[in-house]
């Protein structure tokens, strides 16, 4: 009988064993995701804080105005001695004389926009800031793509301005337009249409921004009225701006939730000496 050889069988393959987790290592993951979320939330607040908290305080300004009394007050800024406010509907119904006994000067007040839309509020505003002592002025709301010619022609039938008012104002900001060099034509054909008009000239409103990049440079015979907020000054030389609005959040007794706060840049001689006088006066007529 043949012997049969046992073969051995092979060794079997070594299984590597299970790696450990070092203690705490999650831990350390998490530490950092975190760390590095407070960083990035850090630098992002750093450079849009002021945006930031602009949506902030509005957020927290629409949920507390149907609480509001129209009796808040902010306080007027240091360094100035004329304060001022603009209007529009938004504002809605408004004691002026409670407004006037606050040390508020002048006003502008919304009158039009574009070349159609009349402020269905701008005749009591017109009355009732006469009424109560304040120096007031009327402005319209320019619509880029909009003939210039049609918008001063709506301005002057709706605006009712005559001697002793401050001069008409056009508020430039709306970015939506197709080209600028159209735009700042009929910018130019409003304001000399309206010049010519009431015999005065007129004032340029725009933001600091908008200015800057589509503006400056092109009107600087007018006067400007500058809005540039959360700044301690505004960035333009004092020279190049007469009327200076710091702030659209403002509250001032008489009004029922937030206004557009401004400060003239000289004294109340010098703004009263803005008025249309009585030889400017003319009779009225279409552009």
């Amino acid at each position: 009988m043949a012997r049969v050889r046992r073969v051995s069988a092979a060794p079997a393959a070594r299984r590597p064993a299970p790696r450990r987790r070092t203690p705490g290592s999650g831990a350390r993951a998490v530490l950092w995701l975190l760390l590095l979320t407070l960083v990035g939330g850090a630098v992002f607040y750093g450079y849009y804080r002021r945006q930031i908290n602009r949506y902030a305080r509005r957020t927290w300004a629409a949920y507390v105005a149907p609480r509001l009394t129209g009796r808040e007050k902010t306080p007027l800024l240091d360094g100035y001695t004329v304060h001022g406010i603009d209007v529009s509907s938004y504002q809605g119904s408004i004691d002026w004389e409670e407004v006037a006994r606050h040390r508020v000067r002048f006003a502008f007040i919304k009158a039009t926009e574009g070349v159609s839309l009349r402020d269905k509020r701008f005749g009591r505003n017109w009355r009732g800031a006469k009424r109560a002592g304040i120096c007031r002025g009327a402005y319209h709301f320019f619509q880029p793509n909009y003939d210039g010619t049609e918008q001063a022609n709506l301005f002057v039938r709706t605006a009712d301005i005559g001697p002793g008012d401050l001069p008409p104002v056009l508020d430039v900001e709306a970015p939506e337009f197709h080209d600028v060099a159209v735009m700042r034509q009929h910018i130019r054909t409003w304001l000399r249409l309206v010049e010519r008009h009431y015999g005065v000239r007129p004032i340029l409103y725009s933001n600091y921004s908008f200015y800057r990049r589509y503006l400056a440079g092109h009107f600087d015979k007018y006067p400007l009225w500058l809005a540039h907020y959360e700044v301690e000054r505004p960035t333009l030389p004092r020279d190049k701006w007469i009327i200076w609005q710091h702030s659209d959040e403002a509250y001032v007794p008489g009004i029922r939730g937030a206004v557009d706060f401004n400060v003239y840049q000289g004294n109340l001689q010098q703004l009263l000496a803005l008025r249309i006088p009585p030889a400017a006066a003319k009779a009225p007529k279409q552009p």
